[in-house]
């Protein structure tokens, strides 16, 4: 099947996730700067839970420039990390306004912790489709992030847990900012496939 349907649909489901999390932005009743100094773990919560999904997005949608074809499996799994991802708002919120209390944060870490699981299958689906020696499978390569990442978020569950939400905060933005670091494969492995095509069809 094409999966150009499988890629508007992702982005229209997470155009709706953010714009829920954004709503739980509350407009403060007081006119000085002290009533929006009483919304920072709110704000803060809401900044990481925006990257986390501008991540899944970005990401999203290079796997599927290295994609060319989804069968019927892989639209559930898809589905299956939209479900997840469609949470964030709740976890996101519960966090944001009990301050990174000890179980919000340990459900916003599990939140995570499932995203990133969904994600791994879904890539492992997509490769298994498309064949090991894929342009996909190129592009993934080894999947250091993916392997690293349920550590990390497993880490900081820990910390919350224990009592120390604090460094499982920590644990939580400092994976987003392994994920932020640029990965240039898909997009040289792309371009290399379309020069070639390019150069396939000159006289």
């Amino acid at each position: 099947m094409e999966k150009n349907r499988l890629e508007a649909f992702s982005d229209g489901v997470i155009a709706v996730i953010i714009t829920i999390m954004v709503l739980e932005l509350k407009v403060p009743h007081g006119e000085d700067l002290a009533a929006l100094a009483e919304l920072w773990p709110v704000a803060l919560s809401y900044v990481l839970s925006f990257i986390y999904v501008g991540i899944y997005w970005s990401n999203h949608h290079h796997m599927l420039q290295a994609t060319r074809r989804v069968n019927g499996a892989i639209l559930w799994w898809n589905l299956h990390l939209l479900f997840w991802l469609s949470l964030l708002p709740f976890s996101t919120g519960w966090m944001g306004e009990n301050h990174f209390a000890r179980w919000p944060s340990v459900l916003y870490g599990v939140n995570l912790l499932t995203c990133a699981v969904a994600w791994a299958v879904l890539e492992v689906s997509l490769v298994r489709h498309h064949g090991p020696d894929s342009l996909l499978a190129r592009a993934i390569g080894k999947r250091e992030k993916s392997k690293a990442s349920p550590l990390l978020y497993l880490s900081g569950i820990a910390a919350a847990w224990i009592g120390y939400p604090g460094i499982g905060l920590a644990f939580f933005a400092g994976t987003a900012l392994l994920w932020l670091i640029p990965d240039r494969r898909v997009e040289r492995l792309v371009e290399a496939r379309e020069e070639a095509r390019d150069a396939s069809k000159e006289p």
